[in-house]
């Protein structure tokens, strides 16, 4: 484990540890794939309370972690756990639609970084039509309404949208066929009509993440509704085996993600 790594996992393991001494909630920053399947990695008996992450809507890739004494596992459910996440939502709109221009997703984080905004502190950057939903730290809800006015050259305004009110249904493709097992190399062979052996060297090269933990073995079982994400690839949720073929094939359909 590199030395980035193991200080994670010890703040990790800190924050943990104040929860359980102060009965507290404490939470992380926003995490990605990496920072997750370290969490997920951690030994449960080196933890001093359960985890549990959210990233402010069900298909979060990038999600906080929250630290939970027991009292709160016991006498709380998980939609009362998430409602006290610090994570607020921004609606990024141009103040002249017919004239802004068509943003991506790299240009919205820009303007977040340019204003000085660590990545740790933003979510999710979800864009739909001309306008944008971003996924941020509360501290810096105020701040954003005030100074984020630009997304390359076109005006913009931002406003908070109440938690409660959003609502996201992300697109996708399904997708069906057989493959000869649900094995991980198969699945993901028929999610991104590639080779076996190209997506293999994928797998052993540290891309590939389920439900947020890195798996490096080919030959690793899917289970119904995990979500497979692949760095710079993109990611699908697998539904289930439809049927069983004759000749022992599955007849599988996966969710991918566009």
């Amino acid at each position: 484990m590199q030395k980035e790594e193991q200080l994670l996992e010890k703040h990790f393991i800190v924050l943990s540890r104040q929860a359980y001494h102060r009965n507290i909630i404490t939470y992380s920053d926003f995490l990605n794939l990496n920072e997750q399947n370290i969490l997920h990695s951690i030994p449960k008996d080196r933890l001093y309370t359960g985890v549990i992450v959210f990233g402010g809507y069900d298909f979060a890739e990038r999600q906080m972690a929250a630290f939970l004494p027991d009292a709160f596992y016991m006498y709380m459910d998980e939609e009362s756990i998430r409602s006290t996440y610090p994570i607020r939502i921004l609606k990024i709109s141009p103040l002249q639609p017919k004239f802004a221009e068509e943003l991506s997703h790299r240009d919205y984080l820009g303007a977040l970084l340019n204003l000085g905004i660590t990545r740790a502190k933003t979510g999710d950057i979800l864009i739909h039509d001309k306008e944008a939903y971003v996924f941020v730290h509360q501290e810096l809800t105020e701040f954003l309404v005030k100074e984020l006015t630009r997304v390359r050259h076109t005006t913009v305004r931002a406003v908070e949208v109440e938690n409660a009110d959003f609502k996201w249904e992300p697109k996708y493709e399904e997708i069906k066929g057989t493959v000869a097992s649900v094995r991980l190399d198969s699945l993901l062979s028929l999610a991104f009509s590639s080779s076996r052996s190209k997506l293999t060297a994928l797998i052993e090269a540290g891309r590939v993440y389920v439900n947020g933990k890195l798996i490096t073995s080919n030959g690793y079982h899917v289970k119904d509704n995990d979500i497979i994400s692949v760095r710079q690839m993109g990611r699908f949720q697998y539904e289930g085996v439809l049927s069983e073929t004759k000749k022992g094939r599955y007849y599988v359909t996966i969710r991918k993600y566009i």
